[in-house]
C-alpha cells in the first residue's frame, strides 16, 4: 500500500499585490480546482514552491485550511511544516493535523548545521506528535545538509514515517533512498521534475512536480502511470512501468492557467516576467514575496 504516489503537485501560494502583499485566497481556489481537473494524485502546501520561508505560522495553516476545505476530499493535502526549530515545526505539524492534512512534508533543520543524531531526533519529535503519516523532505541546495541514505534509513523505522522526497536532483542518492527503504512501508518521491523518468526506473513510488502549477494536465499524461496513493494493488504487474503517451500538439491556442500572475509589490524587488494568459483572467492578481535575489538563483524552480 502506498501513502504518497503519482504527480503530487507543490502548489503555488499566490499573493495580492498589496501593501501587506497578502494571500489571495480567491486565486488560491482557482488554482486548485485548475490541478485537481489536471488529474493531480495530491496538493502539498508550503514546500519550496509555496514560498513557506516568508509565510508567518499563522498564514500557512490558515491558507491549508482553505485548501483543505476547498479539496473537500478529492484528493490528499499534505501540508509542510517543518523548521529551523524542532519545537515549531511539532507545534506546526499538530495545527496543521487538526486542520485536516492527510500527511505533513518535514524538512530537515537549516541555517545552522546539525549532526545526524540531531536529525533523527527532530524527525522522531515530530513523528510522535501527530497520528498522520510524516514525509521526510531532503533539499540540501537550500538546506545545506544531505540526510543521508542511513539517516533516512533509521527515521523510516518510526511507524507514521511514510516516505522521504528528494529534491537533491542525484540519481545515487535517490538510488540509496530506494534501497533504504526497502521492506518499510515508505515510499521515496522525486521532487526534480527533470528526473521523474529516471527516478521511476529506479523505484520511485511518485513525484513532487512544481512545473504541474503550471501545466497540470501535460505533467501528469506525460509520466510514468503511478498508483494513485493508498491504492492496494493485486499483483506485482499492477504498479509495474506503463508509460502514458505524451500529448500531441494541436492548433487550438495553448491555455494558460485562469490566473494571471503579476510582478511582486515594492519598490526594492525586480519584477518577475509577466505570464499572461489567452482566457479570461481572474479579477484579481498575485505575486511573489521571495526577493530577486532567490529567484536568481534558482528558487523558483525548487520544490
Amino acid at each position: 500500500m502506498s501513502t504518497f504516489s503519482g504527480v503530487i503537485v507543490p502548489m503555488v501560494t499566490p499573493f495580492r499585490r498589496d501593501e501587506g502583499q497578502t494571500i489571495n485566497y480567491e486565486a488560491g481556489e482557482q488554482l486548485v480546482e485548475r490541478i485537481i481537473a489536471g488529474g493531480a494524485s495530491g496538493i502539498f502546501t508550503f514546500g519550496s514552491n509555496g514560498e513557506f520561508h516568508v509565510c508567518t505560522p499563522d498564514e500557512k495553516i490558515e491558507f491549508s485550511r482553505l485548501v483543505i476545505e476547498r479539496v473537500a476530499g478529492r484528493v490528499p493535502v499534505y501540508v509542510g511544516t517543518g523548521s529551523c526549530s524542532t519545537r515549531e515545526a511539532v507545534e506546526m505539524s499538530k495545527r496543521a493535523e487538526d486542520a485536516g492534512a492527510s500527511a505533513v512534508s518535514v524538512i530537515n533543520p537549516y541555517f545552522m548545521k546539525v549532526s545526524d543524531a540531531e536529525v533523527e531526533g527532530y524527525y522522531a519529535a515530530v513523528a510522535e506528535s501527530v497520528k498522520i503519516p510524516v514525509l521526510m523532505y531532503n533539499i540540501p541546495k537550500s538546506t545545506g545538509t544531505n540526510l543521508s541514505p542511513e539517516v533516512v534509513a533509521r527515521v523510516a523505522e518510526i511507524d507514521n514515517v511514510k516516505g522521504v522526497k528528494d529534491s537533491s536532483g542525484n540519481m545515487d542518492n535517490l538510488a540509496a533512498y530506494v534501497e533504504a527503504a526497502k521492506g518499510k512501508d515508505v515510499d521515496v518521491l522525486v521532487g526534480s521534475d527533470g528526473k521523474i523518468s529516471a527516478a521511476h526506473a529506479l523505484g520511485a513510488s511518485g513525484a513532487i512536480a512544481g512545473t504541474a502549477n503550471l501545466i497540470t494536465d501535460v505533467v501528469v499524461p506525460a509520466t510514468p502511470r503511478w498508483p494513485r496513493p493508498s491504492r492496494q494493488t493485486s499483483s506485482p504487474s499492477a504498479t509495474s512501468c506503463t508509460w502514458a503517451r505524451r500529448p500531441r500538439r494541436s492548433s487550438a491556442p495553448w491555455s494558460w492557467p485562469a490566473c494571471r500572475w503579476a510582478p511582486p509589490a515594492g519598490p526594492w524587488r525586480r519584477p518577475r516576467p509577466r505570464w499572461t494568459t489567452r482566457s479570461a483572467p481572474c479579477s484579481t492578481t498575485t505575486a511573489s514575496r521571495t526577493s530577486s535575489t532567490q529567484k536568481a538563483q534558482g528558487e523558483r524552480g525548487r520544490k
